[in-house]
């Protein structure tokens, strides 16, 4: 019983830190679905950390924004190829619209999933500013 008081009196975690200054901050690690696949973005510029993951299905992507971590649905229709995700695909919650452009490559040095050779995601916040940020990664899926 103290042990949970103390920690409800604790101080709350530190929100994510940015990235390279920008409104978009780091990803903790996170696990693979349940089911389908998921990609895994990686920033390729000074920082490198994770700053996204695409779910195939239900079709969202994950990411800190102003220092909360949210999940954006698609909004565009999802892909069958390229493991559940469409070259260019829309993520839209409240008057935050999100645009995932990515290359997969898959090949038989990867099993269960793919390498993402290069990926670009644009991030418009309404009367805020925009971020365009260069990313690479893997998708990643869950056995069948």
């Amino acid at each position: 019983m103290i042990a949970l008081l103390l920690a409800l009196l604790a101080d709350p975690p530190a929100p994510p830190g940015s990235i390279d200054g920008l409104p978009i901050g780091r990803l903790a690690p996170q696990a693979l679905p349940a089911q389908g696949c998921a990609a895994y973005l990686f920033t390729t510029g000074t920082t490198r950390t994770l700053a996204a993951m695409a779910t195939a299905e239900p079709g969202a992507i994950r990411l800190v924004l102003d220092g909360a971590v949210t999940d954006y649905p698609r909004v565009t229709p999802g892909a069958t190829a390229n493991f559940g995700f469409a070259p260019t695909s829309e993520y839209r919650l409240g008057d935050v619209t999100i645009t995932l452009d990515m290359a997969v490559i898959s090949g038989s040095a990867l099993t269960d999933g793919a390498l993402i050779s290069s990926a670009t995601l644009r991030i418009d916040r309404g009367a805020k500013d925009g971020i365009v940020l260069p990313l690479g990664g893997l998708i990643g899926c869950a056995k069948k």
